[in-house]
């Protein structure tokens, strides 16, 4: 399926170490498709650019036959609805990026990025407001109380509209946690590119919030991620790539995108000792839970 909707996005340049740059070799498709519940096909500065329909047929030659496509700002936002219009492999999230909030306040244009978002979150195909939440390792000082102002009117937002709340929390657990049960949280949350530990998990186990695994889960120094998978609650598993960032091991450093997903799901089910199969039937019904069907 092609379309004429072409990202500006979908590359993380880097190295895994033996020079090789842009997308890794395609890994074995999935027994059972899953939906990658997180990803930005509009990133800037990508080469080599990826028409939107290629990006996702690839996904879907692997057996990842969906995605939710993930706005940060309001550019990306406003993408993100004419991608949700253009293929139906993708969903939608919309919202102002933690670490940007403080950037649309210092220039008295929060509100109205607040509202804009509120707008494009109407439309029937996007179904979460996300990512918003807290960033304690990229923003500090005054830009902590606009990034907290945000986070609550997202959850305003998402509680008033039906719509799921996809978390981004870096280094800000438990202020997150705080947050969302001083706001109440609309029915469905996830804690996307999960990355608690277990103590988070059990938390999101009790307050039935969806943990979603990135190719984080694969690297060599994420024991707590592992330990959390460990001890979450299967039917609130969900995973995701957050390309084009985050490829999984073996691959770390090269661009990621939604064909990758196999990679993270193929270690989840080693490290929970799962049948292949059995895990991404889980999955996949677990990501229609958080954010509808599809069709």
């Amino acid at each position: 399926m092609c379309n004429s909707l072409t990202p500006k996005a979908y590359r993380a340049p880097g190295t895994d170490g033996s020079g090789k740059q842009g997308y890794p070799p395609a890994p074995e498709p999935l027994p059972v498709p899953v939906m990658d519940n997180h990803t930005h096909l509009d990133y800037p500065g990508a080469d080599p650019q990826v028409e939107l329909g290629a990006a996702l047929d690839a996904a879907e030659a692997v057996g990842v036959r969906g995605a939710i496509q993930v706005g940060t700002d309001l550019e990306s936002s406003r993408f993100t609805v004419r991608a949700v219009d253009l293929d139906p492999r993708l969903l939608g999230a919309v919202a102002i990026h933690p670490n940007d909030a403080p950037d649309y306040a210092r220039r008295g244009e929060l509100e109205a990025a607040l509202r804009e978002i509120e707008e494009l979150a109407a439309h029937p195909r996007i179904r979460a407001i996300g990512e918003t939440g807290l960033d304690f390792f990229r923003t500090d000082g005054e830009g902590l109380v606009h990034q907290r102002y945000s986070f609550r009117r997202h959850i305003d937002i998402a509680k008033r509209l039906g719509l799921t709340l996809q978390i981004h929390d870096r280094d800000a657990h438990d202020d997150v946690v705080q947050v969302l049960r001083e706001e109440g949280t609309p029915d469905r949350v996830v804690f996307h590119c999960y990355s608690g530990d277990e103590d988070l998990a059990r938390i999101c186990n009790r307050e039935g919030w969806f943990m979603s695994f990135a190719g984080t889960l694969t690297f060599k120094n994420a024991a707590n991620l592992r330990a959390s998978l460990a001890v979450a609650d299967p039917e609130l598993v969900l995973v995701e790539t957050d390309a084009p960032f985050l490829t999984p091991h073996p691959h770390r450093g090269r661009t990621n995108a939604s064909y990758m997903v196999p990679y993270t799901v193929r270690a989840m089910a080693e490290l929970t000792d799962s049948d292949l199969a059995g895990l991404c039937s889980r999955i996949s019904e677990n990501t229609v839970r958080a954010y509808g069907s599809w069709e």
